[in-house]
Order: C-alpha cells, then structure tokens, then sequence
C-alpha cells in the first residue's frame, strides 16, 4: 500500500505521532537497502572504513526574556537573536555545516568519486530549522536524502527525537522517542527515505549497563525495526570481562534481564575516543590502510573502522574536514581500502555467509561482574546482585558507559532528574492504558515537552541556564498534563 505524504508540523509542533501503524509498517521492512545499489564486492576489498556525522541544537524556552513564558525555539535560533553571548556568532558556520554534506556528496560523485557518509540528526534539529525559517537546509540534504543516484553514497542513521541519553532516560520513553524521530524524518524526506534507515545512533554514544535499561533498549531498538547500533568501545566487554578482541569486526551485543530474558543486536564499534579530530582528519581512512582481512567463522571479510563526530562543532569540523574529505575521496576507489557505509556492510557480510549469531558477542560493560552475583534469574536480581558488588566494592556503579567516562548523567543532576523522572511518570500515568487521540493536539503536546525535556544538553553543559532551561520544561509538560487531560 502506497502511503502518503505527511506534513512536517501540525499546529506549530512536530509531525512526530499519530502515524504510528504507517511507522511500523515501513520500519518492519527486511529488504537490502543497498545490495541491488552497491559498487562494492566483498571478494575485492582489504578493508572498510565508516564515518558519521553527528549534528544537534536543543530545543528550549529561548524566544523571549521570561523564562516561564518563552517560546520553545532552537538554541540555533536563540544564537541568531542574541549574537553577542557565548558563541553565537558561530551560527551561520552551524547552519552552514548542517546543510554543506549535502552539496559535498553532490560535487564528489559528479565527479566520478565514491565517498560514503552516514548521517545522525537529532528530530529535535530537524524541527528546530524548520521552524526558525531555515528549510534551505533541509532542501540541500534531500538530493544524497531521496535521489536514486545520490542516495547510497549517504546512510541516515535513527536516533532519540530529544537527544536522550538512555541510561538516564525512563525506559517507558524509549520507544516514544525512537517512533517520534522516524516519524518527523518521513516527514521532513519521505517513507521511502525512512525505509532504508536500518541503523541507530545513540545520543552521546550512551549504552545502558544496567541489565534490565539495556535490555529494555535493545527490546525498544528491534521493536522499531533498527537491524544495528553504534556503541564506544570501552562501554562494551567480551563475555569473559576483557577488553574486545576485534574492534573492527561487528560484534553481537547481548542484552539479559533479571528474569534471565535474553535479547541480541548487531553493535558496529566505534574506536578511540570522541577527537572530533578523527573525523575531521580523515582518520579512519589512514588506520584501515593498515588491516588486512579477518576470519570469522571461517568466512573471510574485511575489518570496518568506524568513527562518529560533532558534523559542526570545533575548527577541524568547520574548516579542516570538507578538503579532508575531498583528499580521502580522490585516493579510494571501490577495491582495496573503500568508505562503506555500515549497512552497506554488514549487507555484503550476510550475503558472504555471516550472519548474526556467527559474530563474536559482547556485553554491556560490567554485566560480567554482576552477572557473577546473581543467585538466581528473577525480578530483581540485577538489583541484589549490584548491592552485593557494591558492598565489595564502594564506589561501583551502573550508570552506562558513553563516548566519555568522566562526565555522569546521574550524580549532580538530581534536581534535573527528579522533576524529569516525574513528569515522565505522570505522563505514562495520565495517558497509558486510555483512549488518546495520539494525532490529536493535547497529545502531541504533551509528548512534545515529555522528549524536550529530556535531552542530554540540560545535564552535559552543567548547572545553570542549562537545568533551568530543562525544570521549566518539565513544569510546563505537568501544566500540559493538568489543563489537557485532568
């Protein structure tokens, strides 16, 4: 059944529910996106490498002095009315490094090049330019978006429609996020461009360790259709607690809950640490030369470095990277040492014979340990046996693991996450298990302060204009609540 156009907004919010069956329905595809498109031959490469690019401005009360009265606009819209603080000023470079891939792809592949790139933008960007007049934006990415001649040099990659880092997210949101994201980005670039989307990019590479979130999360990711995610390699472990083996092979991530539950998706390593230097630099390009193919399962294929970086962010991604991209272009072709995106990749493994029970598998990291403590698989176990490790050693936690260990989404944020975590659990409360009109207005709203509020930005910048900017939020989405629904 061919299905319709849908609008980007309805009512000045997000197109992001209501279409909830047509969502399912186009994420449950199992087709190859890209096998029937590819130049590439498995026979023939050495070894791979993947790039992405991560791009995201929160939403907040920024459209006027009154914080309890402002209208919810970009941060990018807020730099643009206040170009004297902070870095405003670096606005239009923004603007500029969110719409620039789209032309870039264009130019190389005109020019008889084959570069790949992979694409992360939060739902929250995609409405923010939309509403603050910036659709050129928008227009400039369709081409490598929706052209049958562009399209598969560029994989878009899922996301949480708020920027929401999951090991501190309410689990019962994950899916609302996950399905909002899909939604807005048929929206903004068609069904068809959201059936190739296979693939799922964590905000702040955050993995969940604790067994029942991670579970949860990867019950909420297949539940959506995603076939594989991006994961740092120092929040996951081998089973036997080590560090991994091969980190430039696909891995089988496994996901178990107290009651012994089990549940598996393909994780995609992305290496080192978060230098927006390793993608601005070409970086991955210059380490696969220096791999030669890997066996696994007795089949040959070749490794995949995997790199993901801020698209916008620091003078190497404003400046350095369009000619480092160009220079990685003009010196790879489609044999030896290639750019593959990574569902183009992981297509080329299982048509060679690999398929996901055959990758080496690998855990959350810490599971190893606590799994050690469990007496016995049942509701509640991942909880006795983190109070029996903890007694043996203070100080333990299971807070997740992201692209950066030193920075908690917890601690110091409690009066953050407190009214974040009540307001979550109101909404569910009001609206769970009760006729709602999910197309309707008071829903979309209501929705739309629940995955606002929850972005990661109120907690990574630190207390201050950032939290306030996210208690209000939360106090607003309680007064939706009231007013709306009783």
């Amino acid at each position: 059944m061919e299905l319709r156009p849908i609008p980007e907004m309805i009512d000045g919010f997000p197109n992001f529910c209501g279409a909830e069956a047509q969502v399912e329905q186009v994420t449950s595809a199992r087709h190859p996106v890209y096998l029937h498109e590819t130049d590439l031959r498995i026979d023939r490469l050495r070894a791979a490498f993947a790039i992405a690019l991560h791009m995201h401005q929160p939403l907040i009360p920024g459209g006027g002095p009154d914080l309890r009265t402002a209208e919810v606009i970009s941060n990018l819209d807020h730099m643009v009315r206040n170009p004297g603080i902070g870095d405003s000023h670096n606005a239009p470079v923004f603007a500029e490094c969110y719409a620039r891939i789209g032309d870039l792809i264009a130019e190389l592949v005109g020019a008889g090049r084959t570069p790949r790139v992979m694409l992360d933008y939060s739902g929250e960007l995609l409405y923010g330019l939309r509403k603050m007049g910036r659709g050129d934006v928008l227009d400039r990415l369709r081409g490598i978006t929706c052209d049958p001649h562009l399209r598969r040099y560029a994989e878009w990659l899922g996301t949480m429609w708020g920027h929401a880092v999951a090991s501190s997210t309410p689990p019962p949101d994950f899916v609302l996020h996950l399905r909002a994201w899909q939604q807005q980005f048929a929206a903004v670039f068609g069904w068809e461009a959201l059936g190739r989307v296979r693939g799922f990019s964590p905000p702040e590479m955050d993995l969940p360790n604790h067994p029942d979130v991670a579970f949860e999360y990867v019950k909420a990711l297949k539940e959506c259709g995603y076939r594989w995610l991006l994961v740092q390699e120092h929040s996951v472990e081998a089973l036997d607690g080590q560090a991994l083996r091969e980190r430039h092979l696909p891995h089988r991530l496994v996901a178990r809950n107290s009651c012994g539950e089990e549940l598996s998706i393909v994780a995609v390593i992305k290496t080192q640490g978060s230098d927006t230097k390793l993608v601005g630099q070409m970086q991955p390009f210059y380490e696969a030369q220096t791999l030669q193919r890997r066996e696994v399962a007795g089949v040959s294929i070749p490794p995949l470095v995997t790199q993901i970086g801020d698209g916008e962010n620091g003078g190497v991604m404003m400046n350095e990277f369009p000619s480092a991209f160009r220079q990685a272009a003009d010196r790879h072709g489609n044999e030896g040492v290639v750019a593959a995106n990574v569902t183009e990749y992981l297509e080329l493994v299982e048509q060679a014979g690999v398929t996901e029970g055959m990758l080496p598998a690998c855990l959350p990291v810490h599971q190893g340990a606590l799994f050690a403590h469990v007496t016995a698989w049942e509701p509640g176990a991942a909880d006795k046996a983190l109070e029996a490790l903890q007694r043996e050693r203070p100080g333990f936690c299971m807070e997740g693991g992201s692209w950066t260990n030193n920075i908690s989404w917890v601690r110091g944020y409690e009066n953050l996450l407190t009214p974040m975590n009540k307001l979550s659990a109101r909404f569910h409360q009001v609206l769970d298990g009760r006729p709602v009109d999910r197309g309707g207005r008071a829903y979309r709203n209501a929705l739309f302060h629940l995955l606002t509020a929850e972005t990661s930005c109120f907690r990574y910048w630190g207390q201050g204009f950032w939290t306030d900017n996210g208690r209000e939020l939360c106090r607003r989405g309680q007064e939706v609540l009231a007013h709306d629904f009783g």
